[in-house]
């Protein structure tokens, strides 16, 4: 393995001739006393629908304020995993744990309060075509919070900000582009400064220039905001984008600038391939897999 890896993959060696490269993992250790808990941690997670088995034995782990990004054809259960982080599936059998609690167990209750802590930017933007776009962000502080309102319109106005798009928070959705929705909703996720983002086929539908503008707003939400999030996409231009650029401030500006390779290689990559994990690495890694279905995943 690579010294400058961010972390073990695996308590097996690697199959195959490249870095990275893994069948199947082990359950993750408890982490050591004075150590940093993932912020989301699957260990044996099964799941199958019927006779359709989505999730076998799954195994990974995400480090706070780092990036995981979920590949693999359709059906093999990205947006499953999602969906089971948020409990709204629960596993066959496997543990689940989100900011340190054990989630797999836990009632609809017993959930909300472990969602508070979860931003969720949906595929389609979901946002409400009779609200306003300060309205939409809002919408989670007004409804869930005690929040004063006059400290929900500068958190508003700030998460706006900071998509670029505050002189349209007046606006409804429909006077509003795809790319400026898509923002809007991602000012709407980190709106309660949740520890963790989902987010989930941000680029679809998108042509590449608006998909350029989400890259940087996922970007600066890593990079500036320590953000923890796991990306679901099957838009490989865009992945290996966000995962080889970052944020630098400086002058009063912000520029989004190649990554050193300390920085790449703290965003990993996950393969789903046959309800299991075939691949967790850096970039990297995957760009230089000699195994026959990355090399035609990645073709």
């Amino acid at each position: 393995m690579q010294k400058d890896h961010p972390e073990p993959r695996s308590n097996h060696e690697p199959q195959g001739d490249v870095m990275g490269y893994v069948i199947e993992t082990v359950a993750p250790e408890a982490p050591a006393a004075g150590t940093e808990v993932p912020v989301v941690a699957f260990e044996k997670v099964s799941l199958a629908f019927d006779d359709n088995v989505v999730l076998r034995e799954v195994n990974f782990s995400v480090r706070p304020g780092r990036m995981t990004i979920l590949l693999g054809a359709s059906g093999a259960g990205k947006s499953v995993i999602l969906k089971l982080i948020l409990g709204l599936l629960k596993p066959d059998s496997g543990v689940i744990r989100v900011n340190g609690e054990r989630i797999d167990g836990l009632t609809e209750l017993q959930m909300m309060k472990v969602r508070g802590d979860i931003g969720m930017l949906f595929q389609e933007s979901a946002l409400f075509d009779s609200l306003t776009v300060a309205e939409n962000v809002g919408y989670k502080l007004y409804e869930e919070t005690d929040m004063p309102a006059a400290d929900v319109q500068r958190r508003v106005q700030e998460v706006l900000g900071f998509v670029g798009l505050e002189e349209y928070i007046d606006r409804v959705p429909s006077e509003l582009s795809g790319g400026q929705r898509r923002r809007v909703a991602i000012a709407r996720a980190m709106a309660a400064k949740p520890r963790l983002l989902l987010i989930d086929e941000p680029f679809s539908g998108l042509d590449p220039i608006t998909s350029l503008t989400i890259d940087y707003q996922i970007i600066k939400l890593r990079d500036l905001e320590n953000v923890t999030s796991v990306v679901v996409t099957h838009q490989l231009r865009d992945a290996f984008y966000v995962a080889t650029h970052q944020a630098v401030p400086g002058n009063g500006r912000l520029t989004i600038v190649p990554a050193d390779e300390g920085k790449a290689n703290a965003v990993e990559f996950i393969m789903l391939k046959d309800s299991r994990i075939h691949f967790h690495g850096t970039a990297a890694q995957l760009r230089a897999s000699s195994d026959p279905y990355l090399r035609k995943f990645l073709s």
